[in-house]
């Protein structure tokens, strides 16, 4: 995306694009380069700040709150049981999670056109919490990036063992509350507290579970860290395919920062060549997370997160420039001084999106708490009762997704015959669970007119009909 052609060639002969060889964590060797991220500071930084609290309070509050008895969010995977805004889904509503999946990437193809990584920088799990919680804690302890290589290139003394023994003491507590956080969206807050308070003997797969989510929560934000990022997620290799020059990034402005020049005072830049605004003090590359120049243009790397934007401000402040040398704009709005414009792909994105989204309501709005299906028993065809009725043999399978227990009864609409229950009485569902009978459904011979009939059975508790579940009645042939 950027125009090379407007950026002095400060590397060596054949280098000017090694950048591109390889991520900017990763030396020639192929061995891993620490980030020593600076701190940051800036109006965009503090904005951040407080979208993090707004996370964190959303993030622990959460697991707390219900809605009809029931969690406001949980995805029990090892159950296949998922509950959003209070209501149960199961493997049988697998559609309705096939149309959220489809509309979640319509939705990221569309926002990434028009607005790049901003989801990355501002409210990703990931970043928040290694910007806004880990990182912090870090500086707080071992110093600004400076302090911290002096740290670790010096001997393990008393200082350097009580500070690291701190910080990772720290991390550690840190990833043992997310982690039990991450479990309470996953099994619920009164399982979670039950595993806290009732012996461990009884809960050895729960403990396991919070043991092998805190080790890898402490892993990925004291060590992997920005590789999550560059490494891991997958969103930063399909910005090659997502974005274009109308994208808004996180861009330099070449054309006004370049040929780049170390600051002069007024008096000797009268003297000196013409030079752009960007002064190379480095600061931009400083205070990366992911360690990247971004005056080489967007790259993978680049995760949006505004910290470079702020280092810029404060020395375009601290020189007497206008501000904006890096800053969110298009490439056209660089290249060309176009403002970012609503393109026709993005438009088409929008309708296409605003269809599924519609039709995600109507699904969710027209789900039924209490669903069943209905099948023929196996290996049999029909039964004749006497001369004048002809009966078939089927098993239900019924899930109550409400909060009550269920009696269920059946009966045959829009058709004369009966329903004989095999087991001579209603059928038992237990509230979030799923119950299951046979039954006999007898027709009377002389409405039989085709080897298969359409049935409908209805599913009543008491006189309330709750559902119409469809099935087909097998007959002689038509009289």
């Amino acid at each position: 995306m950027l125009n090379k052609s407007k950026i002095a060639n400060t590397s060596k002969p054949g280098e000017a694009d090694s950048f591109r060889d390889r991520i900017a964590t990763v030396d020639d060797k192929g061995r891993r380069k620490w980030v020593y991220a600076h701190k940051t500071k800036g109006k965009l930084f503090n904005i951040r700040t407080w979208v993090s609290w707004g996370f964190f309070a959303l993030f622990f509050a959460l697991p707390f709150i219900q809605y009809k008895g029931r969690p406001l969010f949980m995805f029990n995977i090892p159950e296949a049981k998922f509950i959003l805004f209070g209501r149960v889904f199961w493997p049988q509503d697998f559609f309705i999670f096939g149309i959220t999946m489809i509309t979640a990437i319509v939705f990221i193809i569309l926002f990434t056109a028009a607005f790049g990584r901003l989801f990355c920088g501002w409210v990703c799990p990931q970043t928040i919490f290694m910007e806004m919680l880990f990182r912090k804690i870090e500086f707080a302890i071992e110093g600004d990036a400076p302090a911290q290589k002096l740290l670790d290139k010096g001997p393990w003394n008393r200082d350097k063992i009580i500070k690291k023994i701190s910080k990772h003491g720290i991390f550690y507590l840190l990833a043992f509350i997310v982690s039990n956080f991450f479990l309470a969206y996953i099994i619920g807050m009164d399982e979670l507290l039950k595993i806290i308070r009732e012996p461990a003997s009884q809960h050895i797969a729960g403990l396991s579970s919070i043991a092998i989510f805190s080790g890898v929560f402490y892993f990925v934000f004291s060590y992997f860290r920005e590789q999550a990022c560059t490494v891991v997620c997958p969103y930063g290799r399909l910005q090659g395919v997502l974005l274009d020059r109308n994208s808004m990034i996180v861009a330099y402005d070449y054309k006004r920062g370049e040929p780049r020049g170390k600051y002069r005072k007024p008096k000797e830049a009268e003297l000196a060549p013409v030079l752009g605004d960007c002064i190379d003090c480095f600061q931009c590359v400083k205070v990366c997370p992911t360690g990247i120049d971004i005056r080489n243009g967007t790259q993978m790397e680049c995760v949006g997160c505004t910290s470079c934007i702020d280092a810029c401000n404060k020395m375009m402040d601290a020189t007497g420039r206008e501000r904006g040398l890096i800053r969110y704009a298009s490439e056209n709005g660089i290249a060309e001084g176009k403002k970012l414009k609503f393109t026709g792909r993005m438009k088409f994105y929008s309708v296409l999106l605003i269809i599924l989204t519609g039709l995600l309501t109507a699904l969710l709005l027209s789900r039924k708490d209490v669903d069943g299906t209905i099948m023929r028993a196996g290996g049999m065809l029909y039964q004749e009762r006497g001369l004048d009725s002809v009966s078939n043999l089927y098993n239900i399978k019924v899930i109550n997704k409400s909060v009550h227990d269920l009696s269920l009864s059946l009966k045959l609409e829009d058709m004369a015959g009966n329903i004989i229950n095999a087991e001579g009485k209603d059928i038992p569902v237990a509230r979030e669970g799923q119950g299951k009978a046979s039954f006999f459904i007898v027709l009377p011979r002389d409405i039989i007119e085709s080897r298969k009939t359409k049935l409908k059975v209805g599913l009543y508790e008491g006189d309330n009909k709750l559902t119409t579940l469809n099935t087909t009645f097998m007959g002689p042939a038509g009289r």
